[in-house]
């Protein structure tokens, strides 16, 4: 039975696609603002309506990222950043709080920097030791954090005020949430 679980039905992919199309062109349409995206809002919204379809969502756009814009270490930090925003709306998943995900938003951006910097201590712990790494990554995310602010900020107004729109068209779908 765990096995039918984890089954995609031409529904299920339907839904993952149109999931991806969403976030990528709300990332298209707002990419000539600095740091300013609703891929975060979407990612937590389909988390919270779709469970654990998102987990499908994740890679498949990421792969559309890179194939689009090229696999460089930004795609790498891709890799881990999203599904953690997924994980983290999927505990937070029976809250409905538009503070809580206001600040999960927020909190997202103000930290996406941060977290990203950890691929750069990697390379440059690869290249010349730890003390390079911890330096390439702190002086990455020093210089990045003008755009985490933004970013953080950004995220928090968004979600503020997407969140109960959204969510009120989200639940008069019919149940088509989470069918695995």
């Amino acid at each position: 039975m765990e096995k039918q679980k984890w089954k995609l039905t031409v529904l299920d992919i339907a839904q993952i696609g149109m999931m991806v199309a969403i976030i990528e062109v709300c990332k298209v349409v707002l990419m000539g603002l600095p740091n300013i995206e609703l891929t975060t809002f979407w990612i937590i919204m389909f988390s919270i309506y779709f469970g654990n379809k998102v987990f499908w969502v994740i890679p498949v756009f990421t792969l559309l990222e890179g194939t689009l814009f090229g696999f460089h270490i930004w795609w790498v930090m891709y890799l881990y950043m999203w599904p953690s925003l997924v994980v983290i709306a999927r505990l937070l998943g029976k809250i409905d709080s538009i503070w809580a995900y206001s600040i999960l938003s927020s909190m997202y951006g103000f930290l996406f920097g941060f977290f990203c910097a950890l691929s750069y201590v990697v390379i440059g712990t690869a290249e010349d030791g730890i003390l390079n790494g911890l330096y390439t990554g702190f002086t990455w995310w020093v210089a990045g954090i003008p755009y985490d602010l933004i970013h953080g900020i950004g995220n928090f107004v968004l979600m503020f005020v997407l969140y109960k729109p959204i969510r009120n068209i989200m639940n008069k779908l019919p149940r088509i949430r989470e069918s695995f």
